[in-house]
C-alpha cells in the first residue's frame, strides 16, 4: 500500500504538522486571557468583555496583500507582508471607530516551504501584538494545481469592536471641517501591479537597485511595512471632534475619502500641502501617469485621513504629532455632491 500518494500528487500533511508545531509559539504570544482555545481546535474561542463599552456593535473586515506579494516572491523576504495583512485589516475597522479584537489568516501556497510559512506567520503574530489583538486561528492550505512553485496567496479576516454611539460612518462630516493626513510608509499593499510595471518592466529596475532620488533599494521600498495607525489614533476615538477617518487604500484619494462624505459634501484635496515621496515622483515621471490617475492609485504619501472639526484641528494634529505621526493639513469639507475634488493652492 502507498501511504505517500497524497504526497506523490503534491500534498505534503506532514510537513504541514511540523509547520502547525512550529509555530505555536509565535500564535500564543498574542493571546491574552480572552482567547480560551489553543492553537489547532476547529474554531477560535474568544471571551471578549464588553463591560466598559456602551452598546457594543462587531466589526468585521476581510482582505489580502495583492500583488505585493510578488516581490516578496522575488526577493525570498516575507515577513513584512505578514505584518501588512493584519495593519491593513486593523486600519479599515479602525476608520469606523473600531478597536481589533482577533485575526484570521488564509494562506494557500503550491508548495509547502516551512521557512516562508514561518517567516509570514511571524510577521502577523508581530503586527497582532503591536495592536493588541490575537491571532485566534487560520488555514494553511497546499494548493499545487491552483498556484505556481514558489508561490502563495494570503488574506486575512479581522473583527473588532465599537460603541454604537461612536461609530463613524461620515453622518458627523459638516461643511467647512479639516481634513488631516497622516504620512504613509510608502506604497502600502495597493496600486502594486502599476508599480511593479513602471519600475521593473518601464524604467528596467531590479530588486537591489536604488530608487532614483532616493537611498532605499527597489526592495527596501516595495516591502516597506505597511503603516497601522490604531496606537495613534486609539485615544481620539472618543473625541467629538473627530467625525471621520479614510483608510487611503485601493482607490486612492477619490475611492476612499468619498466613503465617508454625505451627498451634499464634497471633500476638496489641496495637492501642495504635502511633499510628495520620491517613489511616487520616480513612478509619475517613468509611468507617465496624469494626475488623477496617480491619486486614484496610490496614497502619494498619505495613508489615512482624519475630517474633523475646523475649530479643533489644531488640537488633534498636536496630539497625533506628539504620538509620534507626520501630520498634513491636506483639504477641507465644502457643499457639494458627495464627491472628492483634487485641487492646488486652495
Amino acid at each position: 500500500m502507498n501511504n505517500d500518494a497524497y504526497k506523490d500528487a503534491g500534498v505534503d500533511i506532514d510537513a504541514a504538522m511540523i509547520t502547525k508545531k512550529n509555530i505555536k509559539d509565535m500564535v500564543r504570544s498574542t493571546f491574552g486571557p480572552e482567547v480560551l482555545t489553543d492553537i489547532g481546535s476547529f474554531g477560535g474561542l474568544f471571551k471578549p468583555d464588553f463591560s466598559s463599552v456602551k452598546e457594543p456593535v462587531l466589526v468585521s473586515s476581510a482582505d489580502g496583500v495583492g500583488t505585493k506579494l510578488k516581490v516578496a516572491y522575488m526577493t525570498g523576504r516575507h515577513d513584512t507582508v505578514g505584518q501588512d495583512i493584519v495593519n491593513h485589516c486593523c486600519n479599515d475597522i479602525l476608520v469606523m471607530g473600531a478597536l481589533p479584537m482577533f485575526f484570521l489568516d488564509y494562506l494557500a501556497y503550491a508548495s509547502h516551504d516551512d521557512a516562508v510559512i514561518q517567516a509570514v506567520i511571524d510577521g502577523m503574530a508581530l503586527a497582532c501584538r503591536q495592536n493588541g489583538c490575537a491571532l485566534i486561528g487560520g488555514e494553511m492550505a497546499e494548493l499545487p494545481d491552483l498556484y505556481t512553485k514558489g508561490e502563495y496567496d494570503l488574506a486575512g479576516v479581522i473583527i473588532g469592536y465599537v460603541g454604537q454611539h461612536e461609530i463613524l460612518d461620515g453622518s458627523k462630516v459638516t461643511e467647512g471641517d479639516v481634513i488631516l493626513g497622516l504620512a504613509s510608509t510608502g506604497l502600502h499593499t495597493n496600486g502594486y501591479t502599476l508599480a511593479r510595471k513602471i519600475i521593473f518592466e518601464t524604467a528596467g529596475l531590479g530588486t537591489d537597485d536604488v530608487i532614483p532620488g532616493t537611498d532605499t533599494s527597489v526592495a527596501d521600498a516595495l516591502l516597506a511595512v505597511h503603516r497601522c495607525y490604531v496606537s495613534s489614533i486609539k485615544p481620539l476615538l472618543s473625541d467629538d471632534a473627530l467625525h471621520a477617518m479614510a483608510h487611503l487604500t485601493g482607490g486612492g484619494f477619490t475611492g476612499n475619502i468619498d466613503r465617508t462624505l454625505p451627498d451634499s459634501l464634497d471633500a476638496v484635496i489641496d495637492l501642495d500641502t504635502w511633499e510628495i515621496p520620491a517613489l511616487f515622483s520616480f513612478m509619475a515621471e517613468k509611468g507617465g501617469l496624469s494626475e488623477f490617475e496617480l491619486y486614484r492609485t496610490f496614497n502619494m504619501g498619505v495613508g489615512m485621513t482624519l475630517t474633523v472639526a475646523a475649530s479643533e484641528a489644531d488640537r488633534i494634529s498636536g496630539l497625533l504629532t506628539d504620538s509620534g505621526e507626520t501630520v498634513y493639513t491636506v483639504g477641507k469639507i465644502e457643499n457639494g455632491s458627495g464627491e472628492v475634488r483634487l485641487a492646488h493652492g486652495i
